[in-house]
C-alpha cells in the first residue's frame, strides 16, 4: 500500500529537526509538512513559539515547495496538487505553512485559471486598474489587515491593486530560472502579473515572516519595494497589539502608503 506521510509541527520546531529535514530532501524522501500555527499570529500562546525565518528555510531548502495560503479553498487546491507532486517522478516533498487564526473566508467559485495561479504562487484578488501607482502584496493570516488597510486607501488611491502570494518560494524559482532565458520565452508569472502596474508604481509587501522572502520581487519587477515582516519576535499578547508593535497591522500598511507616495512625488 501506497503511504502518503503527512507530518505536524508547531512552524518554529523545523529548526529543531532542520538537518533531518535537509538529509530527507537530499535522499529524494516524500512527505507533506503541515506547520502551524506560525509567525506572530500564535500571538496568545506567548513568545517561545514564535517564528520567523521559515518561510526562508522554505525558500531555500532543495527538493522542498512551500505555500502560505490565506485561505481554506487555497489551501485545498494545494493539497490536492501537492499529493500528486509528492508521487511524480520529478516531484518532492511539500511544506504548508499555515495558521490557526480565524478568517473570514472568501465567497467564490474556484475556477480552472484561478487554481492555476495559485499553483504558480500569486493571483490579484483585486487588479489594478488606472494605471495605479501603487499595489499591496500580502501572503498568509494578515489579510485581514491588509483588507482593512485597502478599504482605507481605495478612495484616496484609485485602482490600488492587491496581490496574493500563495508560494512566494515557486514565484522566486520560476523568477530566477527565467533570467537566463532567451528574450523569446514568455516572462515569469510574477513578471506578468505585475505587468499589469505602471512603470514607476511602488509595492508593499506584507507578511508574518522575514520581510525578505518577499522583497526580491522588487529585482523582479524593477520597482521600489517597501516591505513589511518580521526580524524579531518574542513579545507576548494580543493579536492587534503586537501586529502594531511589529508595524504588520492595517495602520502600518496606510503609513507605508503614505510614505512611498511621498517618496514618489518627491522624485518626480
Amino acid at each position: 500500500t501506497r503511504l502518503l506521510p503527512v507530518g505536524t509541527l508547531y512552524d518554529p520546531f523545523i529548526a529543531r529537526g532542520l538537518d533531518a529535514l535537509n538529509y530527507a530532501c537530499y535522499q529524494d524522501a516524500r512527505f507533506m509538512l503541515v506547520a502551524t500555527p506560525a509567525g506572530i499570529t500564535l500571538a496568545p500562546e506567548g513568545g517561545a513559539h514564535q517564528s520567523v525565518s521559515t518561510p526562508l528555510i522554505g525558500m531555500g531548502q532543495p527538493g522542498l515547495i512551500s505555500f502560505e495560503p490565506a485561505y481554506a479553498d487555497e489551501l485545498a487546491t494545494i493539497m490536492k496538487w501537492g499529493f500528486e507532486y509528492m508521487q511524480a517522478d520529478d516531484g518532492g516533498s511539500v511544506y504548508l505553512r499555515l495558521s490557526t487564526r480565524m478568517i473570514n473566508q472568501p465567497d467564490r467559485v474556484m475556477t480552472t485559471e484561478l487554481e492555476k495561479d495559485i499553483l504558480k504562487g500569486a493571483y490579484w484578488a483585486i487588479e489594478p486598474k488606472n494605471n495605479t501607482p501603487l499595489a499591496i502584496i500580502y501572503t498568509g493570516p494578515v489579510v485581514p489587515e491588509v483588507l482593512d488597510a485597502f478599504n482605507a486607501l481605495k478612495e484616496d488611491i484609485p485602482g490600488l491593486g492587491l496581490l496574493s502570494i500563495t508560494s512566494s518560494d515557486r514565484l522566486y524559482h520560476e523568477w530566477q530560472k527565467s533570467l537566463t532565458n532567451s528574450t523569446n520565452d514568455p516572462p515569469s508569472h510574477i513578471v506578468s502579473l505585475l505587468s499589469k502596474l505602471e512603470k514607476n508604481a511602488a509595492i508593499i509587501t506584507v507578511q508574518d515572516g522575514h520581510p525578505a522572502s518577499l522583497s526580491w520581487i522588487g529585482a523582479a519587477s524593477r520597482r521600489k519595494v517597501y516591505s513589511l515582516g518580521l526580524t524579531e519576535f518574542g513579545q507576548s499578547g494580543n493579536l492587534p497589539d503586537l501586529y502594531h508593535t511589529y508595524g504588520i497591522d492595517s495602520d502600518a500598511i496606510i503609513q507605508m502608503a503614505a510614505k512611498a507616495s511621498i517618496e514618489a512625488a518627491s522624485s518626480v
